[in-house]
């Protein structure tokens, strides 16, 4: 399998590429700077570019099998468009090339999802990106696409633990959070296994 992965050196982008090779997987990582990506590895291939540059991602979205984005938006807690824009990028991209499997990395919270009084806080405190999430999610679900979205609870830099726990419907109970390196194995896993296509798919420890 040939897959490109937008957001590839971020913390759960990185490790999709990580854990993609050692699969055996093709990978194309896409990236604004080339010099914060130091794998090397003869399946590995890096393009240069911007997500909200059309061309750029369209170009370099054919000949793929499948699109991983792993994207974030600049604007941390700010009112933002960014991803919903980089989405339609990738979208456009894959309809022109006819590359319909694409799973794409949100966040618990973008359907209102999270438990409790500190769920409530924690989704006030990020209402920016994720109605931006939101937005970019219901663009690729509109568009007759092989989806699969990834709603992790609490990102952190904890080791792999292959535990974690997965919801089809709202987030797993009595968690928080979720090793960036276990997103990305579920990623892996949700890309060879169709029964993640037209899922959204809460995960925590």
């Amino acid at each position: 399998m040939k897959i490109i992965v937008f957001g590839a050196t971020g913390g759960v982008g990185l490790s999709v590429v990580e854990q993609g090779l050692k699969e055996g997987l093709e990978i194309t990582a896409f990236v604004r700077n080339p010099a914060k990506l130091t794998l090397a590895d003869e399946n590995l291939h890096v393009v240069q570019g911007n997500a909200l540059n059309q061309e750029e991602v369209s170009a370099a979205i054919a000949g793929h099998d499948a699109i991983v984005s792993c994207l974030g938006s600049t604007q941390g807690m700010k009112k933002s468009t960014e991803l919903q824009e980089m989405v339609k990028c990738i979208v456009q991209g894959m309809q022109e090339h006819q590359v319909k499997r694409i799973i794409y990395t949100a966040s618990a919270g973008i359907h209102q999802e999270v438990p409790g009084i500190s769920g409530k806080l924690v989704m006030t405190m990020l209402k920016n990106p994720l109605a931006d999430h939101r937005v970019a999610v219901d663009c690729i679900q509109a568009h007759d696409l092989d989806y699969t979205i990834v709603r992790p609870m609490g990102l952190t830099d904890q080791p792999f633990t292959g535990k974690y726990r997965e919801s089809a419907t709202g987030v797993p109970e009595k968690s928080r959070s979720i090793p960036r390196a276990d997103v990305a194995h579920f990623i892996i896993k949700a890309l060879k296994d169709t029964r993640y296509n037209h899922k959204s798919i809460g995960l925590a420890t």
